[in-house]
């Protein structure tokens, strides 16, 4: 009986533990620049966002050649001028949640999130406001922020000094699910 007790105690809490795990089933990242020339633009959806609902730990690693722009010479710009992604592969993002949001109850909660990102091979603390949704078994988060390159050692040509803008609009909306084993 013990050891039944024990496999059912332990079933359940391993069932918990992947409850409180998601990860996301779609995200867009996106950043946006304006510039008198041209504005720059670019996409990446391949990002796999993770947030643990017991902890608010929250997650990423964003792959630098998953960004998409309009213009492939502006692709191969940002990966070998300006991020050099052979050097730099992945950007990632470690924070967690400070405040208390109710995961059991459908909602929008406005956060703030506090930790630490690695772009460019710099890791810099970041305090990043969000909206954090939940509609049944599934959570979605948006943020939108700035990123000033010098903070990241990404270094603009003096040539396009005062055409580039020092930093860059970014855009985060992702929609979570349940971890589920076999995903």
């Amino acid at each position: 009986m013990k050891k039944i007790v024990s496999s059912l105690s332990a079933i359940i809490f391993c069932a918990n533990v992947f409850a409180q795990i998601y990860i996301a089933k779609t995200c867009e990242i996106s950043f946006f620049s304006k510039t008198a020339v041209e504005d720059i633009a670019a996409v990446n959806k391949s990002t796999k966002p993770m947030l643990n609902t017991a902890t608010g730990d929250i997650q990423m690693k964003i792959a630098m050649t998953g960004f998409v722009f309009e213009k492939p010479l502006m692709q191969e710009h940002f990966n070998e001028n300006y991020v050099e992604s052979e050097k730099f592969p992945v950007a990632t993002f470690k924070g967690k949640i400070n405040e208390k949001v109710d995961y059991t109850k459908d909602g929008d909660y406005k956060v703030t999130v506090t930790g630490k990102l690695n772009l460019h091979g710099v890791e810099k603390d970041r305090t990043i406001d969000g909206l954090v949704s939940v509609k049944g078994a599934v959570i979605s988060t948006s943020s939108s922020f700035k990123i000033k390159f010098a903070d990241h050692n990404v270094v603009i040509p003096r040539l396009y000094s005062g055409i580039i803008p020092e930093d860059t609009d970014v855009k985060l909306d992702a929609t979570l699910e349940p971890f589920k084993k076999n995903q």
